[in-house]
């Protein structure tokens, strides 16, 4: 017998991760770059990825955790930081990201550090979040350029990392991998005295 399922080809787990993460991303209106979000598939099963490079200074790391937390702050639902999308995206960086994704968010971490030392006087996890988004603005504003690019891979990063975070799947999503319980084996006084087999 024939089927054309694509559970066949692969993992279904595979399956049913990308499908979430492109559920989420149709409900946000965000495009991701496909081969980012395979990847994001192989770091959760553990899989070595196609990269091994450096992470993120703590320099970095403070920068990239203001950044994310401008692109989904705390509201009544936690934030990126609260999730862990900054290591998420150490951790992206360090093992998953190709060589130029990798080096356009070091480069971009520190072009924005630079930026608001440069216009502001502070360095950009001193600022307001007013002034935070400011700057993030007049970036993801740029014509096509590394700057835009390197916004456009941050935030989908931190989507990325946000909505695959169990945080956020169990208490915000509020998912559930098997809906409702069973009980096997139960006496029939339980479920109202009814025996459906006769």
């Amino acid at each position: 017998m024939k089927t054309d399922s694509p559970v066949q080809s692969g993992s279904v787990t595979e399956l049913t991760r990308r499908d979430a993460i492109r559920r989420a991303a149709l409900l946000l209106g965000v495009a991701f770059s496909p081969s980012l979000v395979t990847r994001v598939v192989l770091a959760q099963e553990g899989f070595p990825g196609p990269a091994s490079s450096t992470g993120l200074s703590p320099r970095e790391l403070e920068t990239a955790s203001a950044v994310v937390e401008r692109i989904i702050p705390r509201t009544d639902t936690p934030g990126a930081i609260d999730v862990g999308v900054p290591a998420f995206i150490n951790a992206m960086c360090i093992g998953y990201l190709t060589k130029e994704e990798h080096d356009l968010i070091m480069d971009g971490l520190v072009e924005v550090e630079k930026r608001s030392v440069s216009s502001l006087g502070r360095s950009f996890s001193k600022l307001e979040a007013a002034e935070q988004d400011s700057l993030l603005r007049t970036i993801a504003d740029e014509p096509q350029g590394r700057m835009n690019r390197f916004f456009r891979q941050m935030r989908e990063l931190t989507i990325l990392g946000y909505f695959t975070s169990e945080e956020v799947g169990k208490n915000v999503l509020h998912y559930n991998p098997v809906p409702g319980g069973f009980d096997a084996c139960v006496p029939i006084s339980e479920v109202g005295n009814v025996n459906w087999t006769r």
